[in-house]
């Protein structure tokens, strides 16, 4: 599933295309996504104005004159410009058009991803709970240590919580964590305050050289124009189970945290 730098990839390679464009309405083709589309998106969206394109989390948000629109990518959704000339295939299940024969179409494979229309997207109970966005100043050590005081949750497990800090998904919490030298089965009440200065400097560092490199593409992800990310390159230690560590040449481990898989070296990351 894309994570934050995934979805911020994808958020600032569009928010040129879209940004102050008119969409002259929408065309549904398949309605059944995690959520239904809207019946009336067509109505919804027709002659508004694009504001702004933002992300929030994992979700994308297009602010209109009235309104906004909430997009997720789900498992395997994308959002790609494209024109009128160019025909949908099988999973292109949506089209928003735009001025001068633009489109931004939505392809989904899995159909667990969204676009959902609403008045007030900071009230949405999609966006309303969500945490702390960990590449804003409201995320820093001081932030990191007060959420996790008396905890006993798994700091990996912490980092995760979209409750608490958005978009820090499975992927960038492993390679976090290596990088600040923390085990991810750490009890988060234990982190002292220079441990969560290093965390705080590690997540910042992990997601930004992520989107610079256009995130990762392990499975289905490309950005909205078709290109794929390339972080995966350079993990430390995600999905690198019974390889040798970069740094030390100790075996990269592999456990279970809460259904997901969690990987570390024995020796880097201390608890």
């Amino acid at each position: 599933m894309p994570e934050l730098p995934e979805v911020e990839t994808v958020c600032r390679g569009l928010a040129p295309h879209l940004e102050n464009r008119i969409l002259l309405g929408a065309q549904v083709r398949e309605a059944r996504l995690r959520w239904p589309v809207p019946t009336n998106l067509d109505d919804l969206t027709r002659g508004q104005r694009i504001h702004r394109l933002t992300r929030r989390g994992k979700y994308l948000l297009a602010k209109l004159d009235h309104g906004a629109l909430i997009m997720h990518l789900g498992m395997s959704g994308s959002l790609r410009l494209t024109s009128v000339e160019v025909a949908p295939e099988k999973h292109d299940h949506l089209d928003l058009h735009l001025e001068e024969g633009r489109i931004l179409r939505y392809r989904d494979p899995r159909r667990f991803g969204a676009l959902l229309w609403c008045e007030h997207p900071e009230q949405h109970p999609l966006i309303a709970h969500l945490g702390v966005e960990p590449l804003s100043e409201a995320f820093n050590a001081a932030s990191l240590h007060a959420l996790c005081r008396d905890r006993k949750t798994a700091i990996k497990l912490l980092l995760m919580d979209a409750r608490l800090i958005v978009g820090v998904g499975n992927i960038y919490a492993n390679e976090s964590l290596f990088h600040a030298g923390i085990d991810p089965r750490l009890a988060a009440g234990k982190l002292s305050r220079p441990r969560c200065e290093r965390l705080v400097d590690s997540i910042r560092t992990t997601l930004s050289q992520a989107i610079a490199a256009g995130g990762s593409t392990l499975r289905d992800f490309v950005d909205g124009h078709g290109n794929p990310g390339y972080f995966q390159q350079g993990y430390f230690v995600y999905g690198r189970s019974g390889e040798t560590c970069q740094v030390c040449n100790t075996t990269i481990v592999q456990l279970r945290q809460s259904a997901r898989s969690s990987f570390l070296c024995p020796h880097c990351q201390r608890r």
